[in-house]
């Protein structure tokens, strides 16, 4: 990463000879390593061209830290050889889980915030952190529906969280946004309580309305651009925090690669701006 915070893109396959030819000062890329766990051939050659030009961040969706069991023994030395290979500036992943006593399910699910959850959640992301000789960070979920079982705030979990493992945040606004939306929360007090000194990444994206319910409930869909609240709850995080490493996130209706950019240099202008204010 570059010595002051900058703006990323999350990288899609469509966009390489795009981004290879990218010029853009300071630009930097975050990828899916589980689309990149491979022992060679042409996906494996793609990400180390995109090493040798631009830092890269790699964002896991898949080691189910919030699970019962302990991370994958054998998913995890693969990505300890995939960090190896690129030397990432930044490694993170979800406070999620998405597998269970040997069923897996493609998607990130919540949890109560019990004080055995917190207990389970240091341990797995500790173990992570010492497979893979480094500090991870950890992404805020986006909610759709209230749990019950809480012991902590979200932001007093993530907190202490951080104290017990040392791991980093990754605070994702549009999931601010949404779960503040659907489960009727603030969520510009929501990001005044988050621990921001232990932000690494921010992560910025779009949302869409559900089809059935509408309104009524927003979808975390990343198939849209940053919306202008998530722009003004952006700027609310980095003047509070500081300027801290931004992507821009689209995993759907992916436009040409000019349009993430342009996106980006929005990004990169505000955290100059607060750069310069500080």
């Amino acid at each position: 990463m570059a010595s002051a915070p900058a703006a990323g893109i999350g990288f899609k396959p469509q966009h390489a000879d795009d981004a290879l030819r990218c010029r853009a000062e300071a630009l930097w890329l975050e990828v899916h390593p589980e689309n990149y766990l491979v022992d060679g051939g042409p996906r494996l050659a793609l990400l180390d061209a995109l090493a040798a030009r631009f830092p890269l961040s790699l964002h896991g969706v898949s080691l189910s830290l919030a699970a019962a069991a302990p991370p994958d023994a054998t998913h995890l030395a693969r990505l300890r050889r995939l960090i190896d290979r690129v030397q990432p500036v930044l490694v993170s992943e979800h406070l999620a889980w998405s597998s269970w006593d040997g069923r897996h399910l493609p998607d990130l699910l919540p949890f109560p915030r019990s004080h055995e959850a917190l207990a389970r959640v240091v341990a797995n992301v500790s173990r992570t952190q010492d497979v893979l000789g480094r500090r991870i960070a950890l992404e805020n979920p986006a909610h759709y529906l209230p749990l019950d079982g809480h012991d902590w705030s979200e932001t007093d979990f993530l907190a202490e969280l951080v104290r017990r493992s040392g791991c980093g945040l990754l605070l994702d606004i549009n999931n601010v946004l949404v779960s503040a939306h659907n489960l009727g929360g603030d969520a510009r007090r929501y990001v005044d309580a988050f621990p921001l000194e232990a932000v690494t990444e921010i992560h910025l994206a779009g949302h869409t309305v559900d089809a059935g319910l509408g309104d009524a409930l927003w979808i975390d869909s990343h198939d849209a651009a940053v919306s202008e609240e998530a722009w003004a709850l952006y700027r609310h995080a980095i003047a509070r925090g500081g300027p801290r490493p931004t992507l821009i996130e689209r995993d759907g209706n992916v436009p040409a690669f000019a349009v993430l950019l342009a996106e980006r240099e929005r990004a990169q202008r505000l955290l100059a701006a607060q750069a310069i204010a500080a």
